[in-house]
């Protein structure tokens, strides 16, 4: 039981901690494009 007092915290912060990076990722257009760079590595560009 003890052990419960420990782990929940750390778990509420992890969690925390991951909703965070989601929310800074939206917030800096990490998801505007998803098809570009799939669509980015079929085309045929001359590196010359």
């Amino acid at each position: 039981m003890d052990a419960l007092i420990f782990l929940i915290p750390v778990a509420l912060f992890l969690g925390a901690v991951g909703l965070a990076g989601f929310l800074w990722s939206l917030k800096t257009h990490q998801y505007d494009d998803l098809e570009g760079a799939a669509e980015r590595i079929l085309l045929d560009e001359d590196p010359s």
